[in-house]
């Protein structure tokens, strides 16, 4: 694969972490991109999962706008570097199955759906309310007796 879709593939994984991470997303964002780095291994998954929530909580505690962006850089940077490693222990079609799934994390978690899907923000609610957001969301909804 050429080494610029790849180099591409990464970058876009880690800017997805990073722009996903304090959103409405963060739980599922997170746990695709912990598998993915996993890749079958409970204890790397793990161990990827903690790293993101460092993530999250490094840009949580960013003290405004600036820093904020600083951290971003510096963890969109890491994130790439962690995706573009396993890419580079990846050959042919498994190496193509993981820049699909980064590109489609890009997509799904990137800047634009981050701030856009699944952000519920100034409503007003009275009575019983039930709303649903996100993407691939299945809800089954049964009401009054079974019998």
């Amino acid at each position: 694969m050429l080494a610029e879709a790849v180099t591409a593939a990464a970058a876009a994984g880690g800017t997805a972490m990073v722009e996903a991470a304090g959103s409405d997303l963060w739980a599922w964002c997170k746990a695709r991109g912990a598998r993915l780095i996993g890749r079958g291994d409970p204890e790397r998954e793990n161990d990827a999962r903690e790293r993101l929530d460092r993530t999250a909580a490094a840009l949580a505690a960013a003290s405004d706008d600036a820093e904020r962006e600083r951290v971003r850089t510096v963890h969109a940077r890491l994130w790439r570097g962690e995706f573009a490693s396993l890419l580079e222990t990846l050959d042919g079609a498994e190496q193509q199955r993981v820049v699909t799934e980064l590109r489609t994390l890009a997509e799904e978690f990137g800047s634009s759906a981050a701030s856009a899907g699944g952000a519920v923000s100034g409503n007003t609610f009275h009575g019983p309310t039930s709303f649903q957001t996100g993407h691939h969301n299945q809800q089954d909804n049964h009401f009054g007796s079974t019998g």
